[in-house]
């Protein structure tokens, strides 16, 4: 689990994911804690969609689902350990949401699509000035279609939530 949340080691997630059976068995585990974690809509491929790529990185996941999910990560049980993780993601990982101070976890993905294009996102536990907390995700793809690109473009993303965010999040469960 660490290599996989810390490090975005394909090979270590899709360990992960072996171990919850098969892809069908797999994919309605992962969907039974994204419905957990409020995210009523995704749904996880139970195969490759695409050769070289991972079943569940390939979900549709919409941004507002991913931070509704990511809002609800403190309150789900078992997640303590899942969080930890998200607290420690890789330096060469640490764009995006991962610079600013205020994050308490976070994650990112990525990858390029059918065409080549990158798509880069991430999502995070946010504490607010207000010591609340929000989800929040964000997404870039960016017109050239690269990856340094996307991470350019969730910078200035992160710089301007920093900038603008100040209440309004959950205190408590």
């Amino acid at each position: 689990m660490g290599l996989a949340i810390t490090q975005s080691d394909n090979e270590a997630a899709m360990e992960l994911w072996t171990r919850l059976g098969s892809g069908s068995a797999a994919a309605a585990q992962t969907q039974a804690v994204l419905r957990e974690g409020g995210d009523t809509s995704t749904v996880v491929p139970a195969q490759r969609l695409r050769p070289g790529y991972t079943p569940f990185g390939q979900a549709n996941w919409a941004l507002a689902a991913q931070a509704t999910f990511a809002a609800s990560l403190p309150c789900m049980a078992n997640t303590g350990p899942v969080l930890e993780l998200m607290g420690q993601i890789t330096p060469s990982q640490r764009w995006g949401i991962g610079t600013l101070d205020m994050t308490v976890a976070f994650k990112g993905g990525w990858g390029p699509g059918t065409d080549g294009a990158y798509l880069v996102r991430q999502m995070a536990v946010v504490r607010l000035a207000d010591n609340s907390r929000i989800g929040l995700s964000l997404a870039a793809r960016p017109s050239d279609g690269r990856f340094d690109t996307g991470i350019a473009d969730l910078n200035a993303m992160a710089r301007w939530v920093a900038a603008n965010i100040r209440t309004g999040g959950a205190t408590r469960c």
